[in-house]
């Protein structure tokens, strides 16, 4: 149970990250972005494709969230100035591009077959301990990240994005390019998923394409839906909420043992998607929002 409750907390652990990068994309800037996934994906194939080529996870990790900023680079220049509805339908075709390279591109990446033998991290160390590591190093990442955002939110920069989420053309009538900072949000939130990504390679030790699908970008959303959109700690606190309501759900196999284990699956998403639209309908402004908004 240990076990089972530490990998868990992984996990959630790495949806904190990705929570974080687009709550500062979408809940600090306001871009709507629906191929967090994608940067996600760059991240976990270039640690993956480096390290079992020998290379020390010192040099992968960095260049995994390298390489995730240089792929959203070109998507902000080609796209950011699209509408929001418009830009959003780009980034999820991005994701998909992603990930049909991925597929396609087998002398790199096996294709569906996937990565698998991927060095673990702290392989020095075994069982519990491994993944208490690991854990550990989570830890040290995502307070490193919402120091890193609460730094962002209190400089003139954080206080400009900001202002282009609530009025863009105010800020162009400034003389302001809203472009340009909307760009750099971008790269910054696809860093972090960077990093997420190659935690997840070396942590689950086998990646294949599907296991980077539009759905996880989507339970993202989620996450910072229900935890409170523009708040730092509504990131935290979604994702948190997010694994409750995902490993919670599991439970649910108890209490209606009627159900097959294949519609099981079908009823645990319902789940999810109910508790979504509850957040929706009785707290919009998420978990962690202003109590005085309804």
């Amino acid at each position: 149970m240990d076990a089972y409750l530490i990998a868990i907390a992984i996990i959630g652990a790495i949806y904190v990250l990705l929570a974080l990068g687009l709550n500062l994309q979408y809940g600090l800037t306001g871009i709507v972005n629906f191929g967090h996934v994608g940067f996600f994906c760059v991240g976990a194939y270039t640690t993956a494709i480096l390290s079992t080529h020998s290379l020390s996870m010192l040099i992968t990790f960095p260049l995994a969230a390298l390489f995730a900023m240089l792929a959203a680079w070109p998507l902000g220049l080609a796209s950011i100035r699209l509408r929001e509805d418009y830009f959003a339908i780009v980034s999820l075709g991005f994701s998909e591009v992603v990930r049909l390279v991925v597929t396609s591109e087998r002398w790199l990446t096996q294709g569906v077959q996937g990565i698998p033998g991927i060095p673990k991290m702290f392989g020095m160390l075994s069982g519990t301990t491994q993944a208490l590591a690991v854990l550990g190093l989570l830890v040290l990442l995502n307070l490193l990240a919402v120091a890193a955002m609460v730094r962002i939110v209190r400089s003139p920069f954080g206080r400009m994005i900001e202002a282009i989420r609530d009025n863009e053309e105010a800020v162009k009538a400034l003389g302001k390019d809203p472009a340009g900072f909307k760009i750099q949000v971008l790269v910054l939130g696809a860093g972090l998923a960077g990093i997420a990504g190659a935690i997840y390679a070396h942590y689950i030790g086998y990646i294949s394409p599907d296991q980077f699908v539009p759905l996880m970008t989507f339970q993202v959303w989620m996450a910072i839906i229900m935890g409170g959109v523009g708040r730092i700690s509504g990131a935290l606190v979604g994702a948190l909420l997010l694994m409750v309501f995902l490993e919670g759900s599991r439970f649910l196999r108890d209490l209606m043992p009627f159900i097959s284990e294949v519609a099981m699956a079908s009823v645990r998403l319902g789940v999810v998607g109910l508790a979504l639209v509850l957040f929706t309908m009785y707290r919009p402004q998420g978990l962690m929002g202003d109590f005085t908004r309804k």
